[in-house]
């Protein structure tokens, strides 16, 4: 996350002091490659985590909400 706030920062320095227009949209093109890249490092960990234990455990009903949960993350970001 701090990597990120430090791009942003990076990128709201750069608008205000008025740097080129492709200089701006390549930083804010690494902004949104790192939240992507935090985004997939999120996903993983709650597969492994919080998915891992609903498919292990009794209740069907949270089985089936996790993963309603990841099929909207991945319908969604088809819209994107």
């Amino acid at each position: 996350m701090s990597y990120i706030s430090g791009h942003l920062a990076g990128a709201k320095k750069m608008l205000k002091e008025n740097k080129y227009c492709i200089d701006i949209i390549k930083q804010n093109e690494a902004i949104i490659a790192a939240i992507k890249k935090l985004n997939q490092i999120i996903l993983e960990n709650h597969l492994n985590a919080c998915v891992t234990k609903a498919i292990k455990g009794k209740s069907g009903k949270e089985r089936k909400k996790k993963i309603k949960e990841l099929l909207e993350i991945f319908k969604n970001s088809d819209k994107k």
